[in-house]
C-alpha cells in the first residue's frame, strides 16, 4: 500500500518538464536563410546584376552597389533576393563597408515595398547595422528623399546619419578612385547628360 500511495504522489514529470520554445529568435533566424543562402540556387538573382561589390574605397573599405533600374520588382522573387543579399554580403559585414545606391532613371517599377524593406532590416544582425560607414544615394529623387526620411526616421535611426545623397556619379571620386567604380554605362550616360563632363574635383588630400 505505501509504494501505491508513492506511485499516485509522484508527480508526473513529462508534464512538467519544460518544452522547447517555438519561437524563431533573429539569431536563428538569420542563421536559417544564412544556411539557405549557402546551399539554393540563387542564380536568378545574381544574374540580373543589380546587386554587387565593386572595388574598394578610399580607406579600403569593401562598396557594394546597388542599380535600380536593374531590380524589376514584378518579376523577381523577393524571398531570394534577400537570400541573395545576405549570401553577398555576409562575409563583408565582418569589417567596415559602404553601399552606393544607384538610382538612375529607376521607376515605380522598380520600388520595392516598405514591407520588404522593414522586413530586410529586421533580419539583418546588428553587424550590418554597425560595420556599414556610408550609404550613398546617387541620382536621388523626392520619392528616394522621402522614403530614406521616413524609414531612418521611425524605422533605423541607427543610419540615418550614414546617408548621404549624390546628384552625381563623380561625386563618389571624393571617397574611392574612379577605377574601382564599376556602374552599367547608362548610369555614366545619364550622368553626363545632367551634369556634364569633369563637374567634380575632389581635394586634393584626397587624390
Amino acid at each position: 500500500m505505501a509504494m501505491d500511495t508513492m506511485a499516485v504522489e509522484l508527480p508526473d514529470l513529462a508534464t512538467h518538464a519544460p518544452r522547447p520554445s517555438l519561437v524563431e529568435t533573429p539569431e536563428e533566424k538569420y542563421e536559417r536563410l544564412l544556411r539557405r543562402a549557402r546551399t539554393e540556387d540563387l542564380s536568378e538573382i545574381s544574374g540580373i546584376g543589380c546587386l554587387y561589390q565593386s572595388g574598394v574605397d578610399r580607406l579600403g573599405r569593401p562598396v557594394v552597389v546597388f542599380i535600380g533600374k536593374w531590380f524589376p520588382i514584378a518579376d523577381i522573387d523577393l524571398d531570394k533576393a534577400l537570400l541573395y543579399l545576405i549570401k553577398l554580403l555576409d562575409p563583408l559585414v565582418r569589417g567596415d563597408y559602404v553601399i552606393a545606391y544607384f538610382h538612375t532613371l529607376a521607376s515605380s517599377a522598380n520600388h520595392p515595398p516598405f514591407s520588404w524593406l522593414k522586413e530586410v532590416y529586421t533580419v539583418l544582425p546588428y553587424k550590418y547595422k554597425k560595420n556599414l560607414k556610408a550609404f550613398y544615394i546617387v541620382h536621388p529623387t523626392f520619392w528616394t528623399k522621402m522614403m530614406t526620411w521616413w524609414f531612418t526616421t521611425f524605422m533605423a535611426p541607427a543610419i540615418k546619419a550614414k546617408v548621404h545623397n549624390l546628384p552625381g556619379v563623380e561625386y563618389l571620386y571624393s571617397v574611392m578612385q574612379p577605377h574601382q567604380l564599376d556602374v552599367p554605362a547608362f548610369v555614366t550616360e545619364y550622368d553626363m547628360t545632367i551634369n556634364g563632363i569633369h563637374y567634380f574635383q575632389p581635394d586634393s588630400n584626397n587624390t
